[in-house]
């Protein structure tokens, strides 16, 4: 029962000290020429076109984005029909890799913007015809195997814990 309530007390503090570092990392950057820049959507495939918007650049503000991270180049950000937002636009290149990329906007008052558009390319849609038959629906054969497995696993697990906890050891 103590290293059970060791590892749960060694788990908890590892957990806090973590958070503790974190904290001030995420407002290190908080400075007033820095905001956020909201990408539209944020995970977008190659040819779909990406809005961006930000606060940065202020009421009637304009700012050039830069999408050059993921091969699209610059973009314009103009005043939209939202109270003191810019919004700009661009298209994700068909040859882009999937990855995360930063893009950005320098605002014409000296602010900047910054946000990740996260890249992913498109999948195979519908039954993929392999040769070997199709899987409709889930087998019950295999579900059953499947639950029967994670119980053996849990009730071994549960076991080999009470075993240690109580002291007893096998040779």
């Amino acid at each position: 029962m103590r290293t059970t309530a060791r590892l749960f007390t060694g788990t908890a503090l590892t957990v806090a000290a973590i958070g503790a570092l974190a904290a001030p990392a995420a407002y290190a950057n908080n400075d007033n020429d820095f905001q956020s820049l909201e990408v539209y959507p944020s995970s977008a495939s190659p040819g779909t076109e990406v809005t961006v918007n930000t606060l940065a650049c202020g009421k009637h503000g304009h700012g050039v984005g830069d999408a050059n991270s993921l091969g699209a180049g610059e973009f314009q950000l103009n005043p939209s029909t939202h109270k003191e937002v810019v919004v700009g636009q661009f298209r994700v290149p068909e040859h882009v890799k999937a990855g995360t990329y930063g893009i950005s906007v320098a605002c014409d008052n000296g602010k900047t913007a910054r946000g990740d558009l996260t890249v992913k390319h498109r999948g195979p849609s519908g039954h993929v015809q392999t040769g070997v038959g199709g899987s409709v629906g889930p087998d019950a054969a295999q579900v059953t195997a499947g639950a029967a497995v994670l119980a053996a696993a849990a009730v071994g697990g549960v076991w080999l814990l009470r075993r240690r906890a109580s002291g007893a050891q096998g040779h």
